[in-house]
């Protein structure tokens, strides 16, 4: 009689820094979520014009091409538990303002613009420090698993239920949305203040933080990205890839009110369904890179995005649509979990926050540009920036297939250096 010996690999647990900062996520996803819907809404009370509200969309993007690197210069210097308190601070304020612009009639298309590129400003230390303070409390093999899992609740709160809640208080009163926004924002930084003391710096998990050891100058850290060749190809894919899906959706409220006849109220439901693709792909994407390997997942993933979004601009029916725009959303949430942690366990600790400032200003850089053409395309036809979105998505895909199966190489289990690090 023979006997079989079953190998069970065991995940170890999260810690309880990293569950703490995982709260304080999900408030602030909850804010943006509801902020993010409601404020198209507001804009289409103000103007139809399919220009001027993928402008608005655009301005959402523009804090980080302008503030994206002193944001990183800043977290790389200050304890981030309070960058974090005190960004989601103004964030609050800049909602209490639009509510009472809104509650006294005051409000005018340029003033929402003001107001969303203030939030931006926020969102670029909160979002930045969140993504900085990850490596601090978990270990690198848990990398993957920690970013699907921060992933996975931000399209959970702010798909399911974050836009439903803000389309119906948004049917109700136009400010109870903006109320709700700005509270959730104050909760979520003064819950970013309960993450342990490890977060306040960003080194690494299990690294010793030497504070006799000066920091490397920021031209180090433009040299490192510079000098390692997969992390610069990729950040130049990236941008493009994202500048084409904010052409494709810069107008897609008026797209789905004007097109394909979506009731107002239920613009947060049918973002929920949209949701449930993105959802999906956050679940299943570090069990996905386990399987099948990085490079090949991240492949496959672009390509399906690009399916997606052509698949909302080709079709007349708001079933199908939908469906294709979930399908889309799962691609995309799919690629930014192994995306994510690559450049977490690829950049050096101590350069950390201006690296993921630089990345996100080039990777995010030409989105503003991009949203305004779609919006300008619109025009013709509020589907057609879909179409051509997709395709161009597509195309770059099949162009950088051998650079995204690299992507399987870059084990974020292991140490990886590169030159250009010193001081």
């Amino acid at each position: 009689m023979s006997t079989t010996e079953t190998t069970v690999v065991r995940r170890t647990a999260l810690s309880g820094g990293f569950n703490r900062l995982w709260v304080a996520a999900i408030t602030s996803n909850l804010a943006d979520g509801i902020g993010r819907t409601a404020v198209p809404l507001i804009a289409t009370t103000l103007t139809r014009d399919p220009a001027l509200i993928a402008g608005l969309t655009a301005v959402t993007f523009l804090p980080w091409l302008l503030f994206g690197i002193p944001s990183g210069m800043l977290l790389d210097r200050v304890d981030r538990r309070v960058a974090m308190a005190a960004a989601n601070s103004l964030r609050f304020a800049v909602a209490a303002l639009l509510a009472v612009f809104i509650t006294t009639g005051s409000l005018t298309i340029w003033l929402l613009y003001a107001c969303v590129l203030l939030f931006g400003l926020g969102e670029t230390i909160f979002d930045n420090a969140t993504t900085t303070v990850v490596p601090s409390l978990v270990t690198r093999d848990q990398l993957d698993r920690a970013n699907g899992r921060m992933q996975s609740a931000e399209i959970v709160v702010q798909n399911f239920i974050a836009t439903p809640i803000a389309g119906f208080l948004f049917a109700a009163a136009i400010v109870l949305p903006i109320w709700l926004t700005g509270a959730g924002f104050l909760i979520a930084g003064m819950l970013a203040l309960t993450i342990p003391a490890a977060a306040a710096r960003g080194y690494r998990a299990g690294e010793a933080a030497d504070a006799a050891t000066p920091r490397p100058r920021f031209r180090s850290v433009v040299t490192f990205l510079w000098q390692h060749r997969f992390l610069r190809a990729m950040i130049v894919l990236t941008s493009l890839t994202a500048s084409a899906l904010a052409f494709a959706q810069g107008s897609v409220v008026l797209l789905l009110i004007q097109t394909f006849s979506v009731p107002t109220a239920l613009i947060g439901v049918v973002t929920a369904g949209i949701g449930v693709g993105a959802l999906i792909g956050a679940l299943v994407a570090s069990r996905l890179v386990e399987r099948f390997g990085r490079g090949r997942i991240m492949f496959w993933a672009m390509f399906v995005s690009g399916i997606g979004i052509l698949g909302v601009g080709v079709t007349g029916n708001v079933v199908v649509a939908i469906s294709a725009y979930a399908v889309g959303a799962l691609g995309v949430a799919v690629w930014n979990v192994p995306w994510g942690a690559l450049r977490q366990a690829i950049v050096p600790s101590d350069m950390l926050g201006r690296a993921m400032g630089i990345v996100r200003t080039i990777g995010w850089g030409l989105t503003p540009i991009a949203t305004v053409l779609g919006g300008f395309v619109a025009r013709i036809d509020l589907r057609l920036p879909f179409v051509i979105g997709g395709v161009i998505v597509l195309l770059l895909t099949i162009a950088a297939i051998r650079l995204i199966h690299s992507a399987g190489s870059q084990t974020p289990g292991a140490e990886i250096t590169s030159e250009g690090t010193g001081s």
